[in-house]
């Protein structure tokens, strides 16, 4: 059997958190992540504030989101797509992990700031908003990783 590709995974499990892990063969992860991508989409609204957002009714997306279960997903979404790009191919550059970590905090606080925060007087609300703050924070995860493998630092 041919060992998965480290991107093929990521881009899988960017399409659905579990789908890498099934490539790599993880059978019990990808049943842990299809779970909880399963049960916090659904706690939260989350389908339903996108098809809201993509339609422009920003507002009526912040209404129907349940943040408590929404403010779980970031972290599960980064972390599985980290899990698959992690076990599949060979190796893993040291601290590849820092633009994931990075990413998922950096949404989380976008999904916090969502409901009020505007850009050039534009509401993102809690879809678009954290995928913007998702830029910054890949961008400063790469510097860390960066910074941490030029200065040596033992893993």
């Amino acid at each position: 059997m041919r060992k998965t590709n480290k991107i093929e995974a990521l881009f899988w499990s960017i399409a659905l958190p579990g789908f890498g892990q099934l490539l790599n063969g993880q059978i019990i992860k990808r049943i842990i992540f299809i779970f909880l991508e399963f049960l916090i989409n659904v706690m939260s609204s989350f389908n339903k504030a996108i098809m809201l957002s993509f339609l422009g009714k920003i507002s009526e997306a912040i209404q129907i989101i349940d943040y408590q279960w929404l403010m779980f997903y970031p972290c599960v979404y980064m972390f599985a797509m980290y899990d698959a790009y992690k076990f599949a191919g060979d190796n893993t550059s040291p601290f590849s992990f820092f633009p994931f970590a990075f990413g998922a905090y950096f949404v989380t606080v976008g999904l916090m700031f969502s409901t009020k925060l505007t850009i050039f007087g534009v509401l993102f609300g809690p879809i678009f908003l954290p995928m913007l703050f998702l830029i910054p924070g890949l961008l400063v995860g790469f510097l860390f990783r960066y910074i941490f493998k030029e200065i040596n630092i033992s893993h």
